[in-house]
């Protein structure tokens, strides 16, 4: 049995290995795929041609997939994930069989419609990693000291301070007017879709802002933005993402430091600290808690954890 010459190690019927070698100058040459997306692709599509010899013992042709059914790109999908592939893997090898049998139905090869029918398992949510209180507040006493001016110094330990204070995202604390700045211990935010939550601030906070607006060169009298640029208009998000960044490679602190990151960090150190996460919902501002539970990486221990400590009917023995 012929073996496709550029791809890797698999064995198939001549009509299927030269329909794949169509492909891959395809890939290179008309849409000008990347060498490694090429090479990840021809790679996955290798394991499927060997996983169609093993499980219907015989080697593949063009016909072969011509009559697949979803049922057989479903056992070749949990055998991969079987064989520990992970998910952002399993969704490559699937886009790159949709792209394979795209260039067969276009070049007239053959046209099967078995492949919408299946559903690649979606890749598992990424959440930023936490940030320690000790790392928070380097953070915000090198804003100080970097800072081109010393209220925009005051601005961004007082932003700084209201992401990990009060667990705001950082569109939510931007689109704060004058009026909202925190001066007792509650703020009232507007969150996605228009949602409004009671979220409680620390004194802390409340004397970061203070300061801020203290220095301020900006009208500071209801109507305006509370947090301004340098031209005198509503600060815009991507500036303190890029100060973080310059923060955080100034200090040596890990990629994973965002503005993001604080908000996370605000809701795993409630839950570290024994608060619960209804609680913690409500604070985010999250519709589900479900969302929470993945938000603050919450394990099967500390769920149990808080069950035991929190539910009326739970039992400790």
């Amino acid at each position: 049995m012929p073996r496709a010459k550029k791809l890797i190690r698999f064995y198939a019927a001549r009509d299927l290995v030269t329909a794949l070698e169509d492909w891959r100058t395809w890939l290179e040459t008309e849409r000008r795929t990347s060498r490694h997306t090429v090479d990840a692709y021809c790679r996955d599509i290798s394991f499927f041609i060997n996983f169609l010899h093993t499980y219907h013992n015989e080697t593949p042709t063009l016909n072969t997939l011509k009559e697949l059914e979803p049922a057989d790109i479903r056992a070749w999908l949990a055998a991969r994930l079987n064989e520990g592939l992970s998910r952002t893997s399993i969704t490559r090898a699937m886009s790159a069989l949709r792209n394979l049998f795209r260039f067969l139905n276009l070049t007239d090869r053959i046209d099967n419609q078995s492949l919408a029918a299946v559903r690649a398992p979606k890749p598992a949510e990424s959440v930023p990693k936490p940030i320690s209180p000790d790392d928070v507040l380097l953070l915000m006493r090198r804003a100080l000291e970097i800072a081109s001016n010393r209220w925009i110094g005051a601005r961004d330990v007082a932003i700084l301070a209201m992401l990990y204070g009060c667990g705001l995202r950082i569109d939510e604390a931007l689109n704060l007017d004058q009026e909202d700045a925190p001066t007792n211990d509650i703020i009232t935010i507007t969150g996605k879709g228009g949602k409004e939550r009671i979220v409680p601030v620390l004194p802390e906070v409340i004397d970061a802002v203070l300061k801020y607006r203290d220095v301020c060169p900006f009208p500071t009298a209801a109507g305006n933005p509370l947090f301004y640029g340098v031209r005198g208009s509503r600060l815009n998000a991507g500036v303190m993402q890029r100060t973080v960044r310059m923060l955080r490679a100034d200090l040596s602190l890990p990629e994973t430091v965002t503005p993001h990151a604080l908000r996370h960090s605000f809701a795993t150190h409630l839950l570290a600290g024994g608060g619960d996460l209804r609680t913690i919902q409500e604070l985010l501002g999250h519709a589900s808690l479900s969302t929470t539970q993945r938000y603050t990486n919450v394990d099967t221990k500390k769920l149990t954890e808080v069950y035991t400590r929190s539910h009326p009917r739970a039992v400790t023995r």
